[in-house]
């Protein structure tokens, strides 16, 4: 029995994710709550150092707010520079590659021939699919197979940097406004609180999407931002005891 052809498989089967697609997402949310988890880390080690020194509402809200907009955009700036040198290295290959195409298609046609092979084509089966991608499309058949890239969907930096701008601002501001929020006498007690439950769900999350053991991961995330807040609540009660 033929199968049916892809097109119509994809109508049938609406719900169905391409796997490519489906990677990427899970690679761009990845990302993204790991920079709404390093916004939560950051600005809450700076608003609960500077509360060990005072739970005034000015200084917090300066030193948050500060903390807030240089982590941002220091992630903004080495996410559109991480992303830029990596499309240029891309694209450097890209034209490489297509110049080699024209240069020795020959050659090309049995690299891309020998590459099928290696995953357990046969020999005959091998060379008739990349006598058959060749045909269809010679340039996208070996970017795909030799350099494991889509020329088609090369990543952008202007995106990269705004995604992590957003979700490290969406992580800052909840250790800000727990700061700010309640009473004096509970502003500290509450970002403790707030920032440990944050950290727990942002643990859990990446979990799953890597496959890992959420449990563990939430409990290391936890028990590491405690530690860490505890010790930035110490240091800026210490040396505000020290120069009040």
């Amino acid at each position: 029995m033929s199968q049916p052809p892809a097109r119509t498989w994809r109508r049938r089967h609406p719900a169905e994710p391409h796997a490519v697609g489906t990677s990427t997402r899970l690679n761009w949310l990845r990302a993204a709550v790991l920079g709404a988890n390093d916004g939560i880390v950051s600005v809450a080690g700076i608003v609960v150092g500077v509360a060990g020194a005072t739970t005034q509402r000015g200084p917090l809200f300066t030193a948050g707010l500060a903390g807030l907009v240089a982590g941002a955009v220091s992630m903004a700036l080495g996410e559109f520079v991480s992303v830029s040198s990596q499309r240029d290295s891309e694209r450097a290959l890209l034209a490489q590659e297509r110049e080699e195409l024209a240069r020795a298609p020959s050659t090309e046609l049995a690299e891309l021939t020998a590459i099928y092979a290696a995953k357990g084509l046969s020999p005959q089966t091998a060379a008739r699919v990349a006598e058959e991608l060749t045909a269809h499309d010679a340039f996208a058949a070996h970017a795909e197979a030799e350099l494991k890239i889509d020329p088609g969907d090369l990543a952008n930096p202007w995106h990269a940097a705004v995604a992590s701008a957003v979700a490290f601002t969406a992580g800052a501001l909840l250790p800000l406004l727990a700061i700010l929020l309640p009473p004096e006498t509970w502003r500290v007690p509450v970002t403790f609180v707030a920032v440990l439950v944050a950290l727990g769900l942002t643990g859990a999350l990446s979990a799953r999407l890597g496959g890992a053991s959420a449990r563990r991961a939430t409990a290391r995330v936890v028990l590491g931002g405690a530690a860490g807040l505890a010790f930035t609540y110490g240091v800026g009660h210490l040396f505000g005891a020290a120069i009040s």
